[in-house]
């Protein structure tokens, strides 16, 4: 499945659940991406963590957004369940993972 680009005009149409989780760098993170903008680099996809699954500290470019849809996400801060949001910095290091594993609606921006 490919991202939808920014429309110029109209409505797009995607459905991510039709399209298969994709493998990123991180072990047991997977991805569907649902927007991206070509000519910022914001983009917005589902994520996938696995029970245990635990990423290294790093940081972003962009404003990071997560929507949590099921499960428990964990930061170096706070674990987030069903229905909570959190938002992160442009440059703030942390890590990511979840205990139980979880399903997230993941936003990057400028």
């Amino acid at each position: 499945m490919k991202a939808i680009d920014r429309q110029q005009t109209g409505t797009a149409f995607l459905d991510p659940g039709a399209a298969d989780w994709q493998d990123t760098d991180a072990p047991g993170f997977r991805i569907k991406p649902i927007f991206t903008d070509s000519r910022t680099g914001e983009s917005t996809a589902l994520m996938e963590i696995t029970p245990g699954a635990y990423s290294p500290p790093h940081a972003h470019d962009q404003l990071e957004e997560i929507y949590v849809l099921d499960g428990d996400f964990h930061d170096d801060e706070y674990t987030y369940t069903k229905g909570q949001y959190c938002q992160r910095a442009i440059g703030a290091v942390h890590s990511a993972g979840s205990e139980n594993g979880c399903t997230v609606l993941l936003v990057y921006r400028g």
